[in-house]
């Protein structure tokens, strides 16, 4: 497959649901860059309480669709080793919870990754369902989107400003100096959450783009939200929306574009290596076969 977007308009990233058993990130990574794909994406989470009152959006109560949960990688060191790999895919998460870390070092990771990858980062960001998890990281119950919103503003300075400060309720620093910067001039943040108003409102203002969710099947309407709030906020451009899916069709692959979708998102099965290889060898060939190749 082509290493530039395709002659639709539509990126293809994978998704690798990272844990202790199976393929490592960077051999996963490395499929990726070899195949084509746009993005290479790995989730986040610090730890599991076994005791939770937070229902799994999935499920809807407390267990759990999948043993890798309590079993994922750190996502920065995952990405970093990818890096060392590969030359052309991006690297990101999906989703990360930046409120589970201290937004200085966190920034600075983010950036080191940047730097060491020649501008491959890209940012997908979640507010966080499992808020016995976030609690552990003491975040306020009913302020993890203020908290989330503070804390890209504050690694945004960090970023870009030669002299960075920030000061609000849950980051406050002062004149500080802070490289290396990221090789990009703006990190793109998406948000993995459900596809309402509020928080598409919350996109619009702090974000680039969305990330939808395993329970979002039919986004034709969600899609038409977001692209009107995004407009009724006066963001220029249009909102990136990555589509998770699981089959891919071509009827609705060229529909999601029309729609305005700009990466359609494939999960790696929970194989081994030589599994994961056939699998995304396999996926290459068949959007090749559907014309979802760049132009040469």
């Amino acid at each position: 497959m082509s290493s530039q977007s395709s002659s639709t308009g539509l990126d293809f990233g994978l998704v690798l649901f990272t844990s202790d058993r199976g393929i490592a990130p960077a051999a996963a990574a490395k499929l990726a860059d070899e195949h084509g794909f746009t993005t290479f994406y790995v989730p986040e989470h610090t730890h599991i309480p076994i005791k939770r009152q937070a229902a799994h959006p999935t499920t809807g109560d407390e267990t759990l669709p999948d043993d890798r949960y309590m079993r994922t990688l750190d996502p920065w060191v995952s990405l970093g080793g990818a890096a060392a790999v590969t030359t052309r895919v991006r690297l990101s998460t999906a989703v990360a919870l930046p409120v589970e870390h201290d937004p200085i070092t966190l920034a600075k990771s983010i950036a080191t990754l940047d730097h060491l990858s020649a501008g491959r980062v890209s940012l997908g960001v979640g507010f966080g369902w499992n808020t016995d998890e976030l609690a552990d990281h003491n975040v306020p119950p009913g302020r993890r989107r203020t908290m989330l919103r503070e804390y890209l503003e504050a690694m945004r300075a960090l970023w870009t400003d030669e002299e960075a400060e920030y000061h609000g309720e849950f980051v406050d620093f002062g004149p500080s100096w802070a490289w290396p910067k990221p090789v990009q001039p703006h990190i793109p943040v998406l948000v993995g959450a459900a596809g309402t108003e509020k928080n598409f409102k919350w996109i619009a203002r702090s974000a680039d783009g969305w990330i939808t969710t395993p329970r979002d099947f039919d986004i034709d309407a969600p899609v038409k939200l977001l692209q009107d709030t995004w407009a009724g906020a006066d963001r220029d451009g249009t909102p990136q929306i990555v589509a998770l899916d699981f089959k891919p069709d071509p009827d609705k692959l060229h529909h999601w574009k029309n729609l305005g979708v700009t990466e359609v998102l494939f999960g790696l099965p929970d194989r081994n290596p030589d599994d994961i290889a056939t699998y995304v060898e396999r996926l290459a060939t068949k959007l090749d076969g559907y014309g979802f190749r760049g132009g040469d």
